[in-house]
């Protein structure tokens, strides 16, 4: 496991990584790249997610634990991608982020959607599944202490996460169908896409109801227990 040493450097990482790099990559690939090249960004992507997991802790054993439960999580949303109509894919990265770091949380959703779609299909949209997968992981890292404290803010934020889940998928289905981004367009595919959209954040609540308590007291042990 490689060990990003200088402070000064991980600290710039986690900025540019998920706020620049990666949605740059994501947008330029959807914009100007053509038939099978989307698996180059898909790979970019997954090695960006892995470099901005690098960047969460100093030391290779820690780093190396929490690598065995990212894939642990990130497996069970795999199998959850095959429940039909409500996935846990969404409340699994939100446990993941809350208690192994924003990092952890974004490389899970990040991979969940990469390798999932190796059976559901790869395409262009991946990338944005990625970078929607990792931004719900990534905020809910942020958010990690008041969503343990308080149950209520945790299934709002589920909720929250799945309308910002579609509505970053809704920007590739603009881009894809416009070749650029179309405010008139946009709007329009994000009422077309309400249902979905409601059923996603219906899942989550579900979901994140369900699994926070037992997910979340078996996180908690294991932190404590290998020292992540």
């Amino acid at each position: 496991m490689i060990v990003i040493r200088s402070r000064r450097v991980r600290e710039a990482l986690r900025i540019a990584l998920p706020f620049a790099a990666m949605p740059l990559l994501v947008l330029l690939g959807a914009t100007f790249l053509e038939g099978k090249r989307h698996l180059l960004i898909s790979l970019g992507m997954a090695c960006m997610a892995l470099l901005f997991f690098l960047t969460g802790f100093e030391k290779k054993k820690t780093g190396g634990r929490r690598m065995v439960i990212v894939a642990v999580m990130t497996a069970l949303c795999i199998v959850g991608r095959f429940i039909p109509l409500f996935k846990p894919v969404t409340a699994l990265t939100i446990l993941t982020a809350m208690y192994l770091g924003g990092e952890a949380g974004f490389l899970t959703g990040a991979l969940a959607a990469a390798l999932s779609n190796f059976y559901f299909g790869q395409g262009p949209w991946t990338p944005f599944q990625m970078l929607a997968w990792g931004f719900v992981g990534l905020i809910a890292g942020a958010l990690a202490k008041p969503l343990k404290t308080h149950r209520w803010l945790l299934l709002l934020y589920g909720v929250l996460s799945g309308v910002l889940y579609s509505l970053m998928m809704d920007v590739w289905n603009v881009l894809w169908y416009a070749g650029g981004l179309d405010w008139s367009l946009y709007g329009a595919a994000v009422m077309a896409a309400l249902p979905h959209t409601l059923l996603y954040a219906a899942s989550n609540f579900v979901f994140l109801y369900l699994l926070a308590t037992p997910f979340g007291e078996k996180l908690a042990r294991v932190k404590v227990k290998y020292g992540v």
